[in-house]
């Protein structure tokens, strides 16, 4: 079993979420974060005044995956987020070592 944790651009989303859809992948955990990477963030006029924007709003999905999925849930997000430019973000994949579903006690690729 496999995470695939992928960092996107927010508008990004609902596409990310219906590519993951159609790939078969039934649940996903979304969270919002800032960071920045090779964009450096950027500076916002704010009623007269400059600010600097160290940190940039993304978006964090994170998806249990058996290791089958893993290419296909890889290449629907890639997909999906692109748009060309600078910040549209990465894709990480790791090993899970065990899944647990807490209702029925299910194990590994049962409790996915």
């Amino acid at each position: 079993m496999k995470m695939v944790m992928a960092i996107i651009k927010p508008f990004k989303l609902d596409d990310v979420r219906e590519a993951l859809s159609e790939v078969g992948v039934t649940g996903v955990t979304v969270t919002e974060v800032k960071g920045f990477g090779r964009q450096k963030g950027h500076t916002e006029l704010y009623r007269g005044a400059e600010y600097v924007v160290d940190f940039l709003p993304k978006i964090k999905l994170e998806v249990a995956v058996t290791s089958d999925q893993v290419e296909r849930v890889v290449e629907a997000i890639q997909a999906a987020a692109n748009t060309g430019k600078i910040g549209d973000g990465k894709i990480f994949v790791y090993e899970l070592e065990r899944v647990m579903r807490i209702r029925t006690s299910e194990l590994d690729g049962d409790a996915l």
